[in-house]
């Protein structure tokens, strides 16, 4: 890595961090941290936290950073380049704008705002503050996605019909008293929207978007879902959509938490004369097509905040713009401005009492059949997604 830069106050390596939201998943962040101080690229610089981080929490080899509950200043006085954005969602865009005002880049956790006019206000304020900024998206910078595009854009699988994606994952009933955001819509007024697939499967979601080539706004033309939760949340735990893309092309996703044998969530690329199934947390790909053999290949990833710390100084594209999550964002407004979801009836769940958690009987293979056929839960036959009649004698409100 050189000291080059398209334009002037290009940042020398290693690149002074500030990292907000130190635990939880920011825990990730400490040790991707540790790794890229280790080969020379960042140095941390100072951690937000509401309450100190302990001598503990922090990995060895990160030095003592400078601690403070308040980001704006922390930035001041540590004078640092990058700001990693890793706090609860409601906070994103504020915290990112304090970031960006200060002319300090950002790499900003997913999803990186609960509503689609939170994402305006923090893109174009971005963008009117010069800095750059990475969302993130940890699966986009995987090589199997290029990997993909060349094959489709071969016709290695004929034309695309259309892109499925399923996520099959469980949480412990403990996973929603985590925060006191988690599992919930809306907070003291504002949004939260920590749903299923905005959340902890929104990878799911991007991924399929983007290799449907569908990542910015305007690319979508319309989105179907539902939602659904087994737990004692507000917001869904099973769920899916189907987002019409201006391609004409469908992309549907299903998602819960509450599945009987949790795996690796997946992408589905369909085609007129074959299959794409990109494992994205594993960079796998497996092509499948007419008159030939199944072929499995291995890709490599790039590391977002490497590519913002090569894109500062030697003026590599970033990966993952605000712009390039727009699609995903849309996807965001349509579950944040559906009705609320829906519990599921009490006979669809059943209790894991040893570890603590909800099953949803036959949702792996409902979610599975989604990504296989564009279909959403309602059109597969799902018992739980059908009206509970009237008792006898009783008559609809009309």
């Amino acid at each position: 890595m050189t000291n080059r830069h398209r334009g002037g106050g290009a940042p020398q390596v290693p690149v002074p961090v500030v990292l907000a939201g130190a635990r939880g998943h920011g825990r990730w962040h400490l040790d991707n941290l540790r790794r890229l101080q280790d080969k020379g690229i960042v140095r941390l610089a100072g951690l937000c936290e509401l309450t100190p981080l302990s001598p503990d929490e922090i990995p060895e080899g990160l030095g003592t950073p400078e601690q403070s509950a308040d980001l704006g200043a922390l930035l001041d006085t540590t004078g640092a380049r990058i700001a990693v954005v890793c706090p609860p969602i409601p906070t994103h865009p504020g915290l990112a704008l304090t970031a960006a005002r200060r002319g300090v880049h950002l790499l900003l956790e997913k999803p990186p705002a609960p509503s689609y006019a939170e994402f305006r206000r923090l893109a174009d304020g971005v963008a009117k503050a010069g800095v750059a900024c990475q969302i993130g998206f940890q699966s986009l910078g995987s090589h199997a996605l290029p990997a993909i595009r060349r094959l489709l854009a071969d016709g290695a699988i004929g034309e695309v019909t259309g892109v499925g994606g399923a996520g099959a994952w469980s949480r412990p009933e403990a996973y929603y008293r985590r925060a006191p955001w988690a599992g919930r819509r809306r907070m003291d007024g504002a949004d939260v929207v920590d749903g299923a697939l905005t959340n902890p499967l929104a990878h799911a979601v991007a991924t399929a978007l983007a290799l449907a080539g569908a990542t910015r706004a305007e690319d979508v033309t319309g989105v179907e879902t539902e939602l659904w939760h087994a737990n004692a949340i507000e917001s869904d735990d099973t769920s899916c959509v189907r987002v019409t893309t201006a391609a004409g092309h469908h992309v549907t996703v299903a998602a819960t938490l509450c599945a009987e044998h949790p795996g690796e969530p997946y992408v589905l690329v369909h085609g007129t004369r074959g299959r794409i199934t990109h494992w994205y947390k594993q960079d796998r790909v497996l092509l499948q097509r007419a008159g030939h053999g199944p072929e499995e290949f291995e890709h490599g990833r790039t590391d977002l905040l490497e590519n913002l710390v090569e894109h500062l100084v030697d003026g590599v594209d970033l990966l993952v713009p605000p712009d390039a999550t727009g699609a995903f964002m849309k996807v965001v407004e349509a579950v944040r401005t559906a009705p609320d979801p829906a519990p599921l009836p009490a006979t669809a769940w059943r209790p894991v009492p040893e570890e603590r958690r909800r099953v949803v009987p036959g949702v792996d293979a409902l979610v599975a059949a989604a990504a296989d056929t564009l279909s959403l839960y309602s059109e597969l036959g799902a018992g739980w997604t059908r009206p509970v009649p009237d008792p006898p004698g009783e008559e609809s409100p009309r």
